[in-house]
């Protein structure tokens, strides 16, 4: 009885220590990160703003910040951080917040923060700014503007949904029309459709509301979408944050079923970042934000920051389950429209300013 004492003791005592161990590493992490310095010259930190969406939106936001991780990952940045803006009036404190501290490159995201990045930049003029989906009206050399296509990215959307509708009705749930590049991409969906089916329908629906809301309501997403589904679409576009992915999940719901109904992401592959919409996620309109913000960064470590606009890439995601729903003729096609947005031959109907 006397020795399974002694043993027992053993064995607490080990366990003791290999806690004691691993709590030590993860003191010495925590500190190793504390003694980052942001202002001092060589070390190169990285902060990102995000609208008034959150971090894990599945689509703008979580996007960037995957770009930012992956600067640190391949060793670009050397420390990473971001702030969630609750409140659009709190957008240049926050971008103040990672300026006094010393960062060099800050990057916001979204057209709603076009005004307040572009006052903090000449506040800062040491550091290097990324304003993602913000279009640079007059250059300033410290701030890059990370622009997409995106009514070629909803052209190719709205041809695919063009050519695989049966009902020859069509759909597209948007944020708000305020936004230059959701009109885009509502522009190029439509147009890209009735490129390829000129007696296609296509419902069109803005968020009515403003800046504050209009990217962040999936109830009023998932409500347009079943709406349109009640009048006959079959295809439905998705474009705005957190409201798209609304409407992409209750196309989804319609696809379990057992309804032949299709959802197109944006921004991102939703495939990985909205699974629950894999039910009917036939492709999305990408804007490769990741690649691009990363691009930038890796430029600013160098020294060869682009001033003025950046334009990042776009296309359609992979169709993943959905590859042999899709005809090979279609898929020509498409290829086909493509290597004419690239050249210019076609036009997608969106021209801001005219």
């Amino acid at each position: 009885m006397k020795k399974r004492w002694v043993l027992m003791g053993v064995v607490l005592l080990l366990l003791a220590l290999g806690l004691a161990a691993c709590g030590g590493k993860q003191e010495a992490a925590t500190q190793q990160a504390a003694e980052v310095d942001c202002a001092s010259p060589d070390v190169f930190c990285v902060g990102l703003v995000t609208d008034v969406g959150e971090i894990d939106d599945k689509s703008f936001n979580q996007s960037a910040w995957e770009g930012v991780k992956k600067a640190l990952e391949e060793g670009i940045a050397d420390k990473i951080d971001y702030i969630e803006t609750k409140d659009a009036k709190d957008y240049e404190a926050n971008i103040q917040l990672f300026a006094e501290k010393g960062y060099d490159a800050i990057v916001t995201v979204g057209f709603a923060l076009g005004e307040a990045t572009r006052n903090m930049a000449d506040r800062y003029p040491n550091i290097m700014f990324i304003g993602v989906d913000q279009f640079q009206q007059d250059a300033k050399p410290n701030v890059a503007g990370l622009i997409f296509h995106e009514d070629q990215a909803g052209f190719l959307a709205g041809a695919l949904a063009g050519m695989m509708t049966q009902t020859n009705k069509i759909a597209a749930v948007l944020g708000t029309d305020l936004v230059p590049p959701v009109v885009a991409f509502g522009t190029g969906y439509e147009n890209g459709a009735k490129y390829v089916n000129p007696d296609v329908e296509v419902l069109m629906t803005y968020h009515p509301g403003g800046l504050d809301v209009a990217f962040t309501d999936p109830e009023w997403g998932a409500a347009t979408a079943k709406q349109a589904l009640d009048q006959g679409a079959d295809v439905v576009f998705g474009a705005g944050g957190k409201t798209g992915n609304g409407a992409l999940i209750e196309v989804a719901t319609r696809a379990k079923a057992g309804e032949r109904v299709y959802c197109i992401g944006v921004d991102t592959d939703q495939w990985y970042t909205v699974p629950e919409a894999r039910p009917c996620l036939i492709t999305s309109a990408m804007k490769l934000i990741t690649d691009g913000v990363y691009d930038l960064l890796k430029a600013a470590k160098e020294g060869n920051f682009p001033s003025g606009n950046y334009y990042g890439k776009v296309g359609l995601a992979p169709f993943h389950d959905f590859e042999d729903d899709v005809p090979q003729e279609v898929k020509d096609k498409l290829e086909e429209i493509r290597k004419g947005l690239e050249s210019g031959e076609i036009d997608t109907g969106w021209h801001p300013g005219q």
